[in-house]
């Protein structure tokens, strides 16, 4: 399995991209709308892939972050969601509302992405919804912890260099970083969402 292709980007749209390796390889990767938005306009990147194989073809599929591509694997795995509808549903909800209509068994929610019934939607929820909560084949704890202290730390330096005072600082990140209703995904996030508090 190729884990992650890193490169030049010559090419981005919302639906693929084209990163041409120091090889000189060039790969052509199907992304969703969550990792377009994230990738910024960056001109050298790093996806981590998927590769979808068929007897007619190979498709490779790029992800921002290692946890969206977890929840690829995990939507694929459930029958009558091949890797076409998962990217939709992925192009549709980010991670996070994908996660929290399956453990809310929000049907309706399900069913609105492109290609998904009710039948479909109903078979996402039972087969997945244990899964998520183990978070079985999601990213692996130790690194959501080192990769949350680092953000933590980041984020009081940031707020320190703001001239917020550190016991301040750290009680307002605190505060968002146990807030289950809050999905912080990167540090620029949860320094917005501390300034908020403040």
């Amino acid at each position: 399995m190729i884990a992650y292709i890193k490169g030049q980007l010559t090419q981005k749209t919302p639906a693929y991209v084209i990163i041409e390796t120091s090889g000189g390889v060039a790969y052509h990767i199907n992304i969703s709308l969550n990792t377009y938005s994230q990738m910024g306009t960056a001109t050298n990147c790093k996806l981590f892939t998927f590769l979808h194989i068929k007897d007619d073809a190979h498709t490779l599929y790029g992800f921002a972050e290692e946890d969206e591509r977890a929840l690829f694997k995990q939507l694929i795995s459930v029958s009558g969601i091949g890797p076409a509808t998962a990217q939709v549903m992925l192009s549709s909800l980010n991670p996070a509302e994908v996660r929290q209509a399956i453990m809310s068994e929000n049907v309706n929610q399900i069913k609105s992405v492109k290609g998904i019934g009710p039948k479909t939607a109903k078979r996402v929820i039972l087969e997945l919804k244990d899964k998520i909560a183990k978070g079985s084949s999601a990213v692996p704890m130790s690194d959501m912890v080192n990769s949350q202290q680092q953000h933590r730390a980041e984020a009081l330096n940031a707020l320190i260099a703001l001239g917020i005072g550190k016991p301040l600082a750290q009680k307002a990140i605190n505060r968002i970083i146990r807030d289950p209703k809050k999905q912080i995904k990167s540090v620029e996030e949860l320094i917005k969402e501390a300034l908020k508090t403040l």
